[in-house]
């Protein structure tokens, strides 16, 4: 007869196997499913891949410090601008209004 206390689920995106009590809907156990060992050969090519997405992105990230000195001193520039603009007004903290 089967134990009625406990559910054992199986996770359709991982495929792990999942004992949930019935009562209280807790987990009780988590057993991951036994991955294949890969071949010396495609564990090259997998160190190949993520160093080439690590060269990218360390490419973008470099592109995007080279402009944003000069997107930062534009978005200085622009708050002087409202600041001059706005300074015979009375500064008024957001948090002081009831």
């Amino acid at each position: 007869m089967a134990d009625m206390s406990r559910f054992t689920i199986i996770c359709p995106c991982c495929e792990a196997t999942l004992t949930v009590d019935a009562e209280t809907g807790a987990l009780l156990s988590h057993e991951e499913k036994a991955k294949p060992l890969a071949s010396f050969d495609e564990m090259v090519k997998g160190l190949d891949k993520q160093k080439q997405m690590r060269e990218q992105i360390f490419a973008q990230e470099l592109s995007s410090m080279k402009n944003r000195d000069r997107i930062l001193e534009e978005k200085f520039q622009e708050a002087m601008k409202r600041a001059e603009k706005d300074k015979d007004k009375p500064y008024r903290n957001p948090m002081d209004i009831d």
